[in-house]
């Protein structure tokens, strides 16, 4: 008897074990209108972008995490965290605003790679990774100095 409640047990642990995995893995994606978006963020594009129009946003919530998408009608694709606070940048058909660049990285740029644009920028909290109109792709360190570069 002591056996199958031991039993019992594990498989009630094991099938919990099981379905709190499986909420984990469980992603959502909602689409959004401009103002559902966190102040922060449209605060953000109303500083950086503020003649451009918003055509789509959405938020991906995947488990505790939280990550809001933003497409303008220029084209450019704007990603913010959970918090609201910019992520990523990229203008493909433009260049990214000069106040979002750190200044090291700007002028490091515009000595080695003279005429060239930067079109994405992304930062976390080790780095700052910016790709150029050429393909290059440059990371630095969060004091501006260059520490990777993909070709």
């Amino acid at each position: 008897m002591n056996t199958m409640n031991t039993m019992k047990k594990i498989l009630f642990l094991m099938l919990a074990g099981l379905l709190l995995s499986g909420l984990g893995a469980c992603e959502r994606r909602k689409t959004l209108t401009e103002t559902e978006l966190p102040e922060v963020s449209r605060q953000f594009i109303a500083e950086y972008f503020p003649d451009t129009e918003v055509s789509f946003a959405k938020v991906e919530t995947e488990f505790l995490d939280r990550e809001y998408k933003v497409v303008l009608v220029n084209g450019a694709k704007l990603e913010f965290g959970r918090r609201g606070t910019w992520e990523k940048v990229e203008c493909k058909y433009g260049a990214v605003p000069e106040a979002l660049v750190p200044e090291a990285v700007r002028d490091y740029v515009a000595r080695q790679f003279a005429g060239h644009r930067i079109i994405c920028i992304e930062r976390d909290r080790r780095d700052c990774e910016v790709e150029l109109d050429n393909g290059f792709e440059l990371k630095f360190d969060l004091e501006g100095r260059l520490i990777d570069f993909d070709d």
